[in-house]
């Protein structure tokens, strides 16, 4: 009652400074939320290994390799993505 007699703020004056202050913090905490997914994000190692394939997949498209080229870097390349002491296991 004290805001309707007592002060010059209106009510919708009121609701407008709260909806603006909502919005506010809504966006403060979405910029936070956003910056701080955008720093922890990693590529996966599966992301890299279909990056390499896709890469050596276009020199065969464009002929520049032959095919017993292309399983020869195939297999360096898986070959490279078994993990260390995979072998030293008995």
């Amino acid at each position: 009652m004290m805001l309707a007699y007592g002060s010059n703020w209106a009510s919708w004056q009121v609701a407008l400074m709260w909806v603006v202050m909502i919005g506010f913090w809504s966006l403060v905490i979405w910029w936070v939320y956003a910056l701080m997914t955008n720093v922890t994000r990693r590529p996966t190692a599966v992301t890299r290994g279909d990056d390499t394939r896709h890469i050596l997949d276009q020199p065969l498209a464009r002929g520049e390799i032959d095919a017993e080229e292309y399983h020869r870097l195939r297999e360096l390349i898986t070959a490279d993505r078994t993990p260390v002491g995979a072998g030293d296991r008995r």
